[in-house]
């Protein structure tokens, strides 16, 4: 069943002029300059947050292979934290994240 995640994302690369046109089509939302490459707030649909960083990493290393996602998926009061492809922690969301 498709539902709403909240992502939020670092995304840094080797090639950021590169990767930013991509990030935009595929996440929409909201994506900011940060120290190391972007800062990404968005709300996207789907039904496994493993499979929709999966899709957002390999999108982008597609276009540049040493691109790096942290990336935090929250849904259902439950947030899903990943580093690249590897889910690192699954925890309650905070009371003050969206996506509950």
């Amino acid at each position: 069943m498709s539902r709403p995640f909240h992502l939020t994302a670092e995304v840094s690369s080797d090639s950021l002029t590169a990767i930013r046109p991509v990030l935009k089509q595929i996440v929409g939302g909201t994506i900011t300059d940060a120290p190391n490459g972007f800062h990404v707030d968005a709300w996207i649909e789907g039904t496994d947050p493993r499979e929709l960083n999966r899709d957002i990493l390999s999108a982008l290393r597609r276009v540049e292979r040493r691109t790096r996602l942290r990336s935090e998926w929250t849904a259902d009061g439950v947030t899903h934290r990943f580093f690249d492809y590897v889910l690192k922690s699954t925890r309650p969301a905070l009371p003050d994240q969206s996506g509950s």
